[in-house]
């Protein structure tokens, strides 16, 4: 069974950073997309971030390229999301999935997701 287990959220003032990690377990192959999506109060799930484990392919929203950073530590199966600079408008659940498809310009089709992490970014 597919496990994603996230930690890192809470409260930051505008400005400031946190670090997203999401632990990975039951894999039986290692090619596989892994990222973050994001859902804030009355608004649709957007995809944030995402990598392949295999080629280290990485998509970016438009809105937070140049203040995240993502990264995989093959080794430990844990994602993270380095989060700078960042915004109110970043306030979200983050949501770590996997198993899906990552391109330069996407990053869709996630088979299995993590409970979520809320990130409050105070103004």
């Amino acid at each position: 069974e597919v496990q994603l287990v996230e930690s890192g959220g809470g409260l930051v003032q505008a400005g400031g950073s946190l670090r997203l990690s999401c632990a990975a377990s039951g894999f039986f192959y290692d090619d596989y997309a892994i990222g973050w999506f994001r859902q804030a109060p009355g608004k649709e799930r957007e995809g944030v971030s995402c990598i392949s484990r295999s080629d280290g392919t990485t998509y970016y929203a438009d809105s937070v390229k140049g203040r995240f950073t993502i990264a995989m530590d093959n080794a430990e199966n844990t994602v993270y999301l380095q989060m700078n600079s960042l915004k109110p408008e970043d306030t979200a659940v983050y949501y770590c999935a996997a198993d899906g498809v990552v391109e330069n310009t996407a990053c869709f089709g996630m088979d299995h997701w993590g409970k979520g992490s809320l990130v409050t970014v105070s103004s």
